[in-house]
């Protein structure tokens, strides 16, 4: 081999200088290629990374609903991540990523059955952008299943699902990631989706936790009564399937890895995201230790994973991994002191997804402003007319989040309400969502 080398040397050496800018012209393709190359599998390999996510999520939820569900939930989770792929295809991807907006931006004018249009300069192939774009839908429409678990019906949970992934998700994700009005008007910058994915995901939960109900027993005559899940080995592993899911999701989101700066961003956004599920854990368990009288909450240390990863998923390149520890770590925090809450205003949230994907999404878009050295209090343009993150700019984008995201979700689950219904009867809620829905159960041995 390196005689071969010498050889080529040799060689190039006797060339003429026409020969020589030949070569130069064709290397320099091939450095295009190669980038090319290597973000189209930057793309690939986190899309199918955050496509375990799935996995995560389905596992998480089915250890923490009751045996009697677990087969409903898990089949939720195959089916929802189903229809999130044919609406991204169908009309969610050409929604976010609009070649015309109106409205001032905040609305995509939406074509009809996507298809790839390969071009050496755009830098990566463009289905497997696509593909890595679907993923993250399929993560919002996940948040919701957990929350709601136990006492939706089927097909209206999967009605609901087609409206957020088509439309919901997709004109949100468009105001930034699509250059819509809050990336071109104020700045709000969301780097891998703490408000754009996971605040989605947690306004629909939350007003489909608020307008279908709790689950019967869950509060009586002004008490909680504690409703554990079913198999919390299982939902330990939906937990690492998720932490383990979060590298392709932030990871990826650098969109490039075909250049020396783009693979060392990856690589650090690794290192910060791992940081960040370590300060919520450790955060939620001493937090759990001091207030339970030193006993440790498992659910609430698996929840304070996600709380950090959602918290740093906003901009997990910027901080250090100092400051990525203390953001996860605010995270966990959240997570423990919200659940409380959420009982105290007889909200049910069966898998704690609220305060994980909602409460620290909305942190982690805030803190964003921290990470940046000239961090301004309102949106301001610089000499190039850009405008630079500000707290103002942040908290705009999670107020504009929060409004659209609740609005349409409540249309969605009140027309449901109105007509198909949400909830099955009691009598079916209490036997179990198995029996009355799928029609076969989790673990039947034990029933």
């Amino acid at each position: 081999m390196k005689s071969l080398i010498k050889g080529s040397m040799r060689g190039l050496a006797v060339l003429p200088f026409a020969a020589l800018g030949a070569l130069s012209a064709s290397a320099q393709e091939i450095s295009e290629v190669s980038a090319y190359v290597d973000n189209s599998y930057l793309f690939l390999i986190g899309g199918l990374i955050v496509m375990f996510m799935a996995a995560g999520f389905c596992m998480l939820e089915a250890g923490l609903v009751r045996k009697k569900n677990a087969a409903m939930q898990s089949m939720k989770n195959v089916a929802l991540f189903s229809v999130a792929g044919i609406m991204v295809w169908l009309v969610g991807y050409n929604m976010a990523y609009p070649s015309e907006t109106i409205l001032g931006g905040w609305l995509g004018i939406p074509t009809f059955f996507w298809s790839p249009v390969e071009d050496l300069a755009t830098g990566y192939a463009a289905s497997s952008d696509w593909f890595f774009q679907m993923v993250f839908v399929a993560t919002a429409a996940s948040i919701v299943s957990g929350t709601v678990a136990e006492r939706v019906k089927l097909w209206p949970f999967l009605i609901f699902t087609v409206f957020l992934t088509a439309f919901i998700y997709p004109v949100v994700a468009s105001w930034e990631w699509g250059g819509g009005a809050l990336d071109a008007q104020f700045g709000f910058s969301d780097f891998a989706g703490s408000t754009l994915v996971h605040s989605t995901g947690g306004w629909a939960a939350l007003v489909g936790a608020i307008i279908i109900g709790p689950r019967i027993g869950k509060f009586v005559n002004g008490q909680v009564h504690p409703m554990p899940g079913s198999n919390i080995p299982l939902a330990a592993l939906g937990t690492f399937i998720l932490w383990f899911g979060w590298f392709g999701f932030n990871g990826a989101s650098q969109l490039a890895a075909g250049s020396f700066d783009d693979i060392n961003a990856v690589s650090k956004i690794f290192a910060n995201t791992n940081m960040a599920a370590c300060g919520g854990v450790i955060a939620a368990m001493i937090l759990t230790a001091i207030l339970y009288k030193g006993k440790v909450d498992a659910t609430m240390c698996f929840n304070g994973a996600i709380g950090g990863l959602v918290s740093i998923t906003a901009e997990p390149l910027a901080p250090t991994m100092g400051a990525s520890i203390l953001i996860g770590a605010v995270g966990g925090i959240l997570v423990v002191l919200t659940v409380p809450l959420l009982d105290k205003l007889k909200i049910d949230d069966v898998v704690g997804a609220i305060p994980a994907h909602l409460v620290c999404g909305i942190w982690g878009t805030i803190i964003v402003a921290a990470s940046y050295g000239n961090a301004i209090m309102i949106p301001a343009a610089d000499a190039d007319g850009a405008i630079g993150v500000s707290y103002m700019g942040q908290l705009i984008g999670v107020i504009a989040t929060g409004i659209f995201v609740s609005a349409a979700s409540a249309i969605v689950w009140f027309a449901l309400k109105a007509t198909v219904g949400v909830r099955p009867s009691e009598e079916d809620e209490i036997a179990g969502m198995d029996k009355a829905e799928v029609g076969l159960e989790a673990y039947p041995e034990f029933s």
